[in-house]
C-alpha cells in the first residue's frame, strides 16, 4: 500500500516538474531572439534539432492580419539561427494580388524592426506588431494589427475561401 502512494506521488511530481518546464514553440523563438508573435496560436506540435532545422505543426490552415493578411499553412519548417530564420516554407503574404512566400525573417541589430525576406525584396515591420501571440481566424473581429485586434479590416469567411493561395 505504501509503495502504491509513493508511485502516485512520483508520478504526480513527474507530470507536474514536466508540464511546468515544458516548452512551446513561442518560448523557442525568444530563445533565438525573436519574438513569439511570429506563430499563431494554433501550434499543436513542434521539433528543433541541434543544427536549427525545425518543423512546425498547425491544428489547420491559418490566416492573420498583421499589416498585411498572412496565411500559414498546416506545415511551416525553416531553420533557426539566433536573431534569423532562414529557408523558411509554409508562410505567404497578400501583396496586392499576388501571395508571396516568405523566405526568410530577420531581426534587426536595433532591436526595433524585423525584416521580412520574400526572394530578393524585403519589408521593415516594427518587432512590437510580433510581441503577442496572434489568433487564427476568418471572423469579423479576429485578426490582429498594429493596434490589437482590428474588427473592420477582418474578411468574411466566403472570401477567405476565395483568397486561398495554390500550395
Amino acid at each position: 500500500m505504501a509503495i502504491s502512494k509513493f508511485l502516485i506521488a512520483a508520478v504526480s511530481l513527474l507530470l507536474a516538474v514536466t508540464s511546468a518546464t515544458a516548452s512551446t514553440v513561442h518560448d523557442e523563438l525568444s530563445k533565438y531572439g525573436l519574438p513569439p508573435g511570429l506563430l499563431p496560436e494554433s501550434v499543436i506540435n513542434y521539433s528543433v534539432n541541434s543544427n536549427g532545422d525545425f518543423e512546425v505543426e498547425l491544428s489547420s490552415t491559418c490566416y492573420v492580419k498583421f499589416t498585411d493578411l498572412v496565411y500559414y499553412s498546416k506545415k511551416v519548417k525553416g531553420k533557426l539561427s539566433y536573431g534569423l530564420i532562414s529557408d523558411l516554407e509554409g508562410i505567404k503574404v497578400k501583396k496586392l494580388f499576388a501571395w508571396l512566400p516568405i523566405t526568410g525573417i530577420l531581426a534587426r541589430d536595433d532591436g526595433k524592426n524585423l525584416e521580412f525576406q520574400v526572394g530578393f525584396l524585403s519589408e521593415l515591420l516594427p518587432i512590437s506588431l510580433f510581441a503577442k501571440i496572434p489568433h487564427c481566424g476568418a471572423a469579423k473581429g479576429s485578426y490582429r494589427g498594429s493596434e490589437g485586434l482590428v474588427a473592420g479590416d477582418a474578411l468574411a469567411v466566403s472570401e477567405v475561401d476565395f483568397l486561398i493561395p495554390f500550395v
